[in-house]
């Protein structure tokens, strides 16, 4: 008989790895984007795209393009003549509209982000008597839709004489119900205790918490805020055509009705208005795209 020698202090060969092979697996292939689902996108991107696309179309072209078949899909070249007639329609007051609405969306704006922030911290870390019945009735104001109060709040900026006035359009939407809502549901989540506590230990006043603790904690929700507030002041139509009845003192959505009222419309010309008064809200949008993004996308997560 022989004997086998059998070696000490050995460790056998690692086994050979086996290759992950390419698209694999039930949970790689769930994540993985199928014909389909390009095809979907791209549909829904070009049905989103194709209103602001066409009437970019129509503005910069003559008046008969409208009755034209098939109707244009490229643009032409008298955008320049049709914002010439534009600004120079004094009826329409466009160029008023523009400033006025944007004075109006700015100023709401920044007011409701403040009081919104402000009154969001109070009811999320603040402890006082009352403050789960406040927060009820603020949302039970979300729920009265706002031509109820047309009427007395008519009644009442005629008895302040601010009828015909900007102030008319401004002052009752300085507080947002769902402002504070959104800002107390954030707020709850987005600044831990530990920082509130901390900075009332290092002798910080409640107003300079929320200024230099809060605030930049609420940066991403106060994006998202802001710009649903100004879209919705900047297309507000029913309000401002009741308060403002001065033609010579429109909002940019009165100077649009205006363009189309009468037995002839200028379709170039109201289509060049309407192109005009998206492109400030697209500014936005592009400047603040990332904040608000992402400030949509943590309250998801965080929800």
């Amino acid at each position: 008989m022989t004997a086998t020698a059998v070696r000490t202090g050995t460790t056998p060969a690692p086994a050979p790895k086996r290759r992950r092979r390419k698209g694999g697996g039930a949970a790689e292939r769930l994540w993985q984007a199928s014909p389909l689902t390009y095809i979907t996108l791209l549909a829904a991107v070009a049905l989103s795209i194709f209103p602001l696309y066409y009437m970019f179309v129509i503005a910069t072209r003559t008046n008969d393009a409208i009755g034209q078949t098939p109707p244009p899909v490229t643009p032409g070249g008298e955008i320049g003549g049709n914002v010439d007639r534009l600004l120079s329609n004094d009826s329409a007051a466009f160029m008023t509209g523009l400033v006025n609405s944007a004075i109006v969306a700015t100023v709401v704006t920044v007011f409701v982000v403040f009081f919104s922030s402000l009154a969001g911290f109070a009811f999320a870390k603040l402890q006082f008597k009352g403050r789960n019945g406040m927060m009820l009735a603020i949302l039970i104001t979300m729920m009265v839709p706002t031509q109820l109060g047309i009427v007395p709040l008519y009644q009442m900026m005629y008895e302040w004489d601010l009828h015909n006035k900007l102030p008319s359009i401004i002052l009752p939407f300085l507080v947002s119900g769902f402002g504070v809502f959104m800002m107390r549901q954030y707020a709850s989540q987005a600044v831990p205790d530990e920082l509130i506590e901390a900075a009332r230990m290092d002798g910080c006043s409640t107003f300079r918490t929320y200024w230099n603790v809060v605030l930049p904690g609420l940066r991403p929700a106060i994006a998202v805020l802001g710009l649903f507030t100004f879209m919705e002041q900047w297309n507000s139509f029913l309000w401002p055509q009741i308060a403002l009845g001065d033609p010579t003192n429109p909002t940019v959505q009165l100077s649009l009705q205006r363009l189309s009222q009468g037995y002839y419309n200028d379709y170039s010309q109201v289509f060049a208005g309407t192109l005009l008064s998206v492109v400030p809200l697209l500014v936005i949008f592009i400047i603040f795209g990332r904040q608000i993004i992402g400030g949509i996308m943590e309250g998801a997560v965080k929800a």
